[in-house]
């Protein structure tokens, strides 16, 4: 059976912050709240919570996967980032935005796309994201939670608990989310180009 973890939405506890954390370091897979919708989480290293997520989605190893980060100072460890994309992503983060970029060597390759060998980033605007990553001091891997057979990202966290108590281990109820799929902005071969429009306005990226 999971923990479930009531959070407040805007003022995020602290010691649960703490306790999630310390759980993914420890091999957890954790359902969290975004900007976006609910996600799976887990630490970036662990291979074998990487194939629980795949089992629970019903994808491969080879699924488009992102690191959620905190803000830009991560960046440049794990994604090759020319200034213009800096610039850009600076001025509208943090946003319902994924990010596609080139990955360096710290990004394990199971994380990168097998072909291109880029990565998705993502910087959340959602005030319980954004505690977890603090207290976890790296990135998260992440992939948004949408149940095999569905088109959209979960967004009703007991409807969540329903389905998904027995697979994974931590469950972080931040709240009732609408349904807000990020834009996609693929920075991955120099030029700047919109892939899907979503909640993040793709106007400054499309001139």
């Amino acid at each position: 059976m999971s923990q479930f973890f009531y959070v407040h939405p805007e003022n995020p506890q602290g010691r649960l912050m703490k306790q999630a954390a310390a759980m993914i370091k420890e091999g957890a897979v954790v359902v969290y709240p975004t900007d976006s919708g609910y996600a799976l989480g887990c630490h970036l290293g662990d291979k074998k919570a990487l194939e629980r997520i795949c089992q629970i989605r019903h994808i491969d190893m080879d699924h488009d996967f992102a690191l959620v980060c905190r803000d830009l100072s991560e960046l440049s460890e794990y994604a090759k980032v020319d200034n213009t994309a800096f610039r850009l992503m600076k001025n509208n983060t943090p946003g319902a935005y994924t990010f596609i970029f080139k990955a360096t060597k710290e990004v394990p390759r199971r994380l990168m796309n097998p072909k291109k060998k880029t990565i998705g980033i993502r910087i959340p605007d959602n005030a319980i994201a954004q505690a977890l990553l603090e207290e976890l001091g790296e990135p998260l891997m992440s992939t948004t939670l949408i149940m095999p057979g569905e088109a959209m990202a979960e967004y009703d966290p007991e409807h969540i608990r329903d389905i998904l108590e027995k697979r994974v281990d931590l469950i972080l109820n931040g709240g009732y989310l609408g349904e807000h799929p990020t834009t996609v902005i693929d920075f991955s071969e120099g030029e700047v180009e919109v892939l899907r429009v979503g909640e993040g306005d793709a106007e400054p990226f499309s001139s």
